[in-house]
């Protein structure tokens, strides 16, 4: 008889918010998200941002000593500002560290949910594609240029994930220690996909809970052609390894019983 895995309590709860012009965004995201979970601790990272958003978090600091703030020099992509920030909450003591845009899009309001679903789970996704989860004033391009992608990912990498590439999500300080994220390079939003992925190759709990995704008001999406360029070429190169890697192990030749026994 197998039992249930016992986790420990969520305990300190960081969220990590990466900026790099959202100095209009910032104290919105932060006041709400300081409303609907008080206890949670928040860290921005700033991407050198030109339009003073760095000024405008260290504000924020100043007033609330549950937020904090690290300035890197320059933007050099999701991906890279979410390892630093991973790094010095994990070197903090933190037990679970949580993604979240700046923009709005996600609501603070949900985060209680992913948190809730920790109880059973090392990493909470927070999906637009599963039952109950929904996108607000997206245009029907980027809706099919989301459920494209993850479908793609689903059938190149086999993970059973409906929302791969969401950017709302919670982790387990142990599970981000035992996916090994010493030699990850990829930057976009193919970061999460990457993240994803090394959680479920190495055997973690990851859960999805349905969340309402709304397009940003204020300032510019940052996806680009380039971060899909990424995001396609990583996936079917990770893919291709992921299947080839499948198919030779099919043509392994197992030992014969009389090879064995002489």
């Amino acid at each position: 008889m197998t039992h249930p895995q016992v986790r420990p309590p969520i305990g300190t709860v960081v969220v990590l918010i990466p900026t790099y012009n959202e100095r209009e965004n910032l104290p919105l995201i932060v006041a709400r998200l300081r409303g609907a979970v008080p206890e949670a601790d928040v860290l921005v990272l700033d991407d050198g941002s030109p339009d003073g958003t760095g000024a405008v978090a260290d504000k924020l600091a100043a007033e609330d000593d549950h937020v904090s703030v690290l300035h890197r020099e320059r933007k050099e992509g999701l991906g890279a500002a979410y390892l630093a920030g991973f790094a010095s909450a994990l070197d903090k003591g933190y037990d679970v560290l949580v993604e979240m845009d700046a923009d709005g899009s996600h609501q603070p309001e949900q985060l209680r949910s992913l948190l809730g679903a920790l109880a059973d789970a090392d990493v909470v996704l927070g999906s637009r594609w599963v039952r109950g989860g929904s996108v607000v004033n997206w245009p029907i391009h980027r809706k099919v240029l989301s459920l494209g992608g993850n479908v793609y990912t689903r059938v190149l990498l086999g993970v059973p994930i409906g929302d791969a590439t969401g950017g709302f999500r919670a982790y387990r300080a142990s599970a981000l220690r035992a996916m090994d994220l010493h030699d990850v390079a990829s930057q976009g939003y193919c970061f999460q996909v990457d993240l994803v992925w090394r959680a479920v190759r190495r055997g973690l709990t990851v859960v999805e809970v349905p969340i309402t995704f709304v397009e940003r008001e204020i300032g510019d999406s940052k996806m680009s052609q380039g971060i899909v360029g990424e995001s396609l070429r990583n996936v079917t190169a990770w893919g291709a390894r992921y299947r080839i890697g499948q198919v030779r192990s099919l043509f392994r030749r197992e030992p014969r019983w009389h090879e064995l026994n002489g």
